[in-house]
């Protein structure tokens, strides 16, 4: 299935004035500016332990493996914030963001992680600490920014370390990971690191999601593309970009923006992607 909601949109901004261009993919977008985009765009953090919703209580017990799912079929929201209504179609599409913004993806335990709908294990074949940050496509101001500077989740992976994120349904965003205490940024504040990029359990596509792994920002800032690799172990279906682009599998580059249908699509149901950032291959 392709999917028609987008899940990113990459940034080429050079003006205030901003319009949307379609690429045809499971997901993707790009924005055309001629400007430079508005400050408005400033940093946030929201805490994943700050608010909660009422979760569903579930058959996993607290010692299964993180990619198993719970038998009952029900699944936790705690930790959660409330979840925001979604908004426009097609390229200006807003789902869940989180109410307070960001709170629709949090750091969970690997003992709770199973509890959860949509997951991803962060693990790397990094030797040195990197920086690891989570984003939703709409920023907290309720525009497409949510890449400028802006964190819901953001933590250090050290060596051998392995971190489990859970992101809420209708959730559509991005994270970025590079060597070292801070993401790299283009001339306008964009994250212009490799991204992966998800969009969990879609309103407007009937409860489809899908991911990938994208240089496009990295290339276009002519900044480094750092090896990253999305895994779905349930459906084995994987999008990978190891350094420097030197091997590309199901994933956008710059070359291949215009394309449609890379990287991977889930029909409904649990998703478990396993992120392994450095990604060498």
């Amino acid at each position: 299935m392709q999917l028609t909601n987008p899940l990113l949109l990459l940034a080429a901004l050079s003006t205030t004035a901003l319009s949307t261009t379609k690429l045809e993919g499971h997901a993707r977008r790009q924005w055309s500016a001629s400007g430079s985009v508005s400050a408005s765009a400033s940093s946030s953090s929201s805490s994943s332990s700050s608010s909660s919703s009422s979760g569903t209580s579930t058959s996993t017990s607290s010692g299964s493996a993180w990619s198993s799912t719970p038998s009952s079929g029900d699944y936790s929201t705690s930790g959660f914030g409330s979840s925001t209504s979604s908004s426009g179609s097609g390229d200006t599409y807003e789902g869940n963001v989180g109410s307070p913004w960001g709170s629709n993806i949090i750091e969970v335990s690997e003992s709770d992680a199973s509890s959860y709908e949509y997951v991803m294990q962060i693990a790397g074949q990094n030797e040195d600490d990197w920086t690891v940050v989570f984003w939703n496509k709409y920023g907290p101001d309720g525009t497409m920014d949510g890449w400028y500077g802006n964190s819901a989740v953001s933590f250090t992976l050290s060596a051998g370390e392995t971190k489990y994120i859970a992101i809420d349904g209708d959730s559509q965003g991005g994270f970025g990971a590079a060597q070292g205490s801070s993401l790299p940024t283009d001339s306008n504040g964009g994250y212009s690191c490799t991204w992966g990029e998800f969009d969990f359990g879609s309103t407007t596509n009937s409860g489809w999601s899908g991911f990938d792994v994208s240089a496009i920002q990295a290339q276009n800032a002519g900044d480094t593309v750092q090896g990253m690799k999305m895994c779905d172990v349930l459906s084995g279906t994987c999008s990978s970009i190891t350094t420097g682009a030197a091997d590309v599998d199901n994933a956008y580059t710059s070359s291949e923006a215009s394309e449609g249908g890379i990287g991977g699509n889930i029909s409904g149901g649990a998703v478990r992607i396993a992120v392994t950032i450095d990604y060498s291959g």
